[in-house]
């Protein structure tokens, strides 16, 4: 194989050459080809699989993303957290912490550390010890203690924490002894657990961390990944590629699989392409639209599962006329959502009726869907003095977990409202430009959508339509109601579910009248792989760990 020279670049941004940092990286990691790994997807097959899936990739830490490929498929590979979910049972189960007690009506939590978990030993960082209570404090201090050294590291933003504003409620963040750490809230919140076993509270290295600060490099923590997790960073090539390559100290066991590659490199058909031609294993979110392909070729096989996600058009709260409940009710009412359902998610949805997935526990059945009424719509804007309205319309370019096909659900709406005399113009954005430019104000509508590995409804509430999610860039509605901020308060304070389920009963009583968000849909988690692919877990919770799975050595099946 031909070598060339290169430089790791993560983010579409080049490190810059540091003699001892490069001479490292050139040892440890796989010196990229000339040509890319495709070229010879034989030697994929005999040591890994390759997982085909849309994105693009911002950062390698997924406390510092509001989604995408860092949190949904990479977080489970390169890192651990204090506790899992589940997949089946959707109750918490034991990670990092062996085992954790609720004092203080729910205000106090302490956690019993696993002992003997190895951090991985990269080409960039050798750790001299196992994971101890100092990692634990140091990657929640950073995160929720706005003096710590590393909070601002990489910008400061925690857009998943910052939304439900734990930098208040987090009281102190102590290490009792090695293997014990105690997290002190100011008042109680029964939703804390779940959101610590969501991807994006991963357990990251103090050592580490102290190595970087004593060179000056702090912000390579979130370029080259150091966890606990199965897998580790071999080879990026922004755009195209991830190779994983596996822990061989993986406390759990050695993974069965020696790499993965995260093909990045094609969208839509050409995904499906790589899938029948056997260059992709694994091909994430496939479209709907393809169900019937993949269905009926027999060398393949199909994964469904409820998913905890939703699917809705964010109305910009602060723009007039958008500004006025009435205004967004009527143009709620010109969308087809059963044309929605045939079109782009051919029964593998169903027509959302509450901002919480049906899944939910709190998820209140009397909730009603918008109907589908464009006379009523046109009459209603007429009442209210709107005519001659244009709106633009900001979707993302990929499909999403919640959505397979954004355009094609974006160019549905913009032909429902031209029916009402309302022209939109669709504006296609993709990740943090997408952030960036939504929290400008400019536009109109945004077709979003969430989903979250955790099954408490807080993971929803909060981090969408709260005021403080405005300011960490998740809530794109811009809508600030201090009466629904105080309702998610009251549904913290109790460790009774019937108590909390009142107040969310409440939470979404107040949103179907102010309607900052209409829900559109909840989709079923697709996966579709090659048939000797065996261990893939899918979960509703988001990608679980590559850890188990492996290749049956038997020939595959003709076509």
């Amino acid at each position: 194989m031909r070598r060339v020279r290169y430089t790791l670049s993560i983010a579409g941004k080049l490190l810059q050459p540091m003699p001892k940092l490069l001479s490292s990286l050139l040892l440890g990691l796989s010196v990229l080809s000339a040509s890319a790994w495709s070229a010879s997807p034989g030697d994929i097959r005999q040591s890994g699989f390759v997982y085909c899936v849309n994105g693009v990739m911002n950062t390698f830490n997924p406390q510092l993303a509001s989604g995408g490929l860092a949190v949904d498929t990479l977080s489970a590979q390169l890192y651990d957290r204090l506790l899992d979910v589940d997949p089946y049972t959707y109750r918490l189960i034991p990670e990092l912490a062996e085992s954790w007690e609720v004092r203080d009506n729910g205000a106090t939590y302490r956690f019993h550390l696993r002992h003997k978990v190895a951090f991985q030993k990269t080409a960039w960082f050798t750790p001299s010890r196992p994971l101890n209570a100092d990692d634990v404090v140091f990657s929640f201090s950073r995160i929720f203690d706005r003096h710590h050294p590393w909070h601002n590291v990489s910008g400061g933003n925690y857009p998943y924490f910052d939304s439900l504003q734990f930098a208040d409620s987090v009281q102190s963040i102590k290490k009792l002894n090695n293997d014990t750490v105690e997290i002190r809230l100011n008042s109680p919140d029964a939703s804390f657990l779940w959101h610590l076993a969501t991807h994006y509270a991963p357990v990251m290295s103090a050592e580490y961390a102290d190595q970087l600060t004593r060179l000056d490099r702090q912000e390579q923590m979130d370029q080259l990944p150091v966890g606990t997790g199965p897998f580790m960073l071999s080879e990026y090539r922004a755009g195209q590629y991830i190779r994983l390559a596996r822990n061989p100290d993986y406390w759990k066991g050695v993974p069965r699989m020696p790499q993965v590659v995260i093909d990045m490199g094609a969208g839509g058909t050409g995904r499906l392409s790589k899938l029948l031609t056997g260059e992709c294993d694994v091909l994430a979110y496939p479209a709907a639209s393809q169900l019937s392909i993949l269905r009926d070729d027999p060398r393949l096989r199909l994964t469904l599962r409820p998913g905890m996600n939703i699917a809705y058009l964010a109305f910009n709260t602060r723009k007039p006329p958008l500004d006025r409940p009435a205004v967004r009710q009527a143009l709620a009412l010109a969308i087809n959502n059963e044309r929605l359902m045939e079109s782009i998610y051919y029964g593998t949805a169903e027509t959302a009726a509450s901002i919480l997935p049906r899944a939910s526990w709190a998820y209140d059945n009397n909730a009603h869907i918008t109907p589908y009424n464009p006379q009523k719509a046109r009459e209603q804007l007429k009442a209210l003095g709107i005519e001659n309205l244009h709106l633009t319309l900001w979707v993302p370019s990929s499909s999403q977990s919640w959505n397979p096909s954004p355009l094609k659900t974006a160019e549905l709406i913009q032909a429902d409202m031209a029916q009402i005399g309302v022209r939109v113009t669709i504006v296609q954005v993709e990740g943090r430009f997408q952030e960036a430019r939504l929290m400008e104000m400019n536009h109109d509508l945004t077709l979003t959508g969430w989903a979250t590995d955790s099954n408490d409804p807080d993971s929803f509430f909060r981090p969408l339509l709260s005021c403080a999610a405005i300011r960490s860039q998740t809530n794109y509605a811009h809508w600030c109601d201090p009466a629904f901020d105080s309702v998610l308060h009251k549904a913290l304070l109790s460790q009774q579910l019937a108590s909390r389920i009142e107040q969310y009963d409440e939470a979404q009583r107040i949103l179907a009248e102010q309607l900052p968000v209409l829900p559109l849909a909840s989709s079923l988690r697709l996966q579709a792989y090659r048939h000797d692919i065996e261990g893939l877990v899918l979960s509703p919770f988001g990608n679980a760990s590559f850890a188990g799975v492996h290749r049956n050595p038997r020939e595959e099946t003709t076509p």
